[in-house]
């Protein structure tokens, strides 16, 4: 991979990361409400159920940002695009759809087909 696209990824990752990161600011900022501004208990009751779902979507980008921190590290490493599998290049097209991918398409389809049978 040439330094022209290794760039384009840092810099797709690094505005991903940037995003997720001012997601999570506005949600810390979002859930500081203390109890006694619900007087109705069904009010309480939604207001704790969208707090749930929330916190499940970010737990889910907390993930993903650990996966594009551990993406831009490969970057500056020189491994980033190659198959930690297969050691094959991932292609273009794959590294565009999902950049924080570590598996080319044909080790990925094996890896779920692996899993869809029970066998890790």
């Amino acid at each position: 991979m040439n330094e022209k696209k290794r760039q384009h990824y840092k810099s797709l990752l690094n505005e991903q990361l940037k995003e997720l990161m001012k997601e999570a600011a506005k949600t810390i900022n979002d859930l500081t409400v203390t109890d006694g501004e619900f007087p109705d208990p069904t009010d309480r009751a939604s207001w704790e159920s969208d707090r749930n779902f929330l916190l499940r979507i970010r737990e889910r980008e907390r993930k993903l940002i650990t996966k594009i921190t551990e993406a831009l590290e490969r970057i500056e490493e020189g491994t980033f695009g190659i198959c930690e599998r297969c050691e094959a290049p991932i292609s273009e097209k794959r590294l565009e759809a999902r950049p924080v991918t570590t598996l080319c398409i044909k080790c990925k389809q094996e890896q779920e087909d692996l899993e869809k049978r029970g066998i890790q």
